[in-house]
């Protein structure tokens, strides 16, 4: 077989290939009847290509349930794995793989990056952490609060003079988190804080940012009170999960305690525009009260 022939009946094979395969010289028909893609809502048993499209709130899957209606009234209240049913002493499919996927999901907004140009499209100077990469970002908490000389000089230059509030949007441990809710939440606070006629400053985007970065960013600003937006460690609930950690008189040594922190902003909990007029109120009572965390409460009496 020469060259020119080899060729031939290769081009046969792979337009072959394009082809149904063939079972006993006939078409291929499956031995049985298929569900048909659905684009809209789904019900239990549909087939459908991404099973996070399924509602977890309205998906029970137990058989011939006892009160199935009032259960069903239940979960419409929780994102909670009940009634997921099982399969012997096993559980369905369906239910193993919603739970991989959420899970998948949770790890991909852990190690993923907040898209590069993220900062710079949305109007704000990029600072980072001592951390290098990811990988040290989630072995070494410590780097993740504090900022080398080249990056504290960055956010002096961002930043101009003494600023009553600082605004920080950080990736966090969930960068889907920060992509899907930080500006809406963003704007909120800003405007919020117009309205109530308080400066909200230059927001910095800090890379590989845990919250104590805040109180760093304290230090070198010298601001009255920070607000930091940060991604959540995610769940299998949802992998956008956001929080804002508010500090009065925020520098290096701060306690926990001292914060006063907005959490679950996201789709299924607290909307971020929501949330970003709630935080506005919080910070404007914080300066008032000179006060935040633990403290703040005391005040308030709660």
């Amino acid at each position: 077989m020469n060259k020119e022939e080899l060729t031939a009946m290769v081009a046969r094979i792979l337009a072959d290939m394009d082809h149904q395969p063939l079972a006993k010289g006939g078409d291929y028909r499956p031995t049985a009847p298929q569900p048909e893609k659905k684009t809209g809502d789904h019900e239990p048993g549909d087939f459908v290509p991404d099973v996070t499209d399924l509602d977890l709130r309205r998906l029970y899957l137990v058989e011939d349930p006892a009160q199935g209606e009032a259960f069903q009234k239940l979960k419409l209240r929780t994102p909670a794995r009940l009634g997921c049913g099982r399969a012997g002493a096993r559980y369905r499919t369906l239910t193993m793989l919603r739970f991989r996927a959420d899970h998948a999901a949770a790890q991909d907004a852990v190690f993923s990056q907040v898209s590069p140009d993220f900062a710079s499209r949305n109007g704000m100077t990029e600072v980072r952490t001592q951390c290098r990469d990811k990988d040290e970002y989630l072995t070494r908490p410590d780097k993740g609060r504090r900022f080398d000389e080249e990056n504290q000089a960055k956010i002096r230059a961002a930043v101009s003079g003494n600023p009553v509030v600082q605004l920080v949007v950080g990736d966090g441990l969930s960068s889907a988190a920060i992509e899907a809710n930080a500006m809406d939440c963003l704007d909120a606070i800003r405007e919020g804080l117009q309205v109530r006629g308080i400066n909200p400053g230059t927001p910095i985007f800090v890379r590989y940012c845990r919250v104590g970065a805040g109180d760093a960013v304290g230090d070198v600003t010298g601001c009255q009170l920070v607000c930091v937006l940060v991604g959540e460690r995610p769940g299998l609930v949802t992998d956008k999960s956001m929080s804002a950690y508010l500090t009065y008189r925020p520098r290096t040594g701060v306690s926990e305690s001292s914060r006063t922190v907005v959490s679950n902003i996201h789709a299924q909990g607290t909307p971020a525009v929501e949330a970003g007029a709630h935080i506005a109120g919080l910070i404007e009572t914080i300066l008032k009260k000179q006060v935040s965390g633990v403290g703040l409460h005391l005040e308030e009496g709660a």
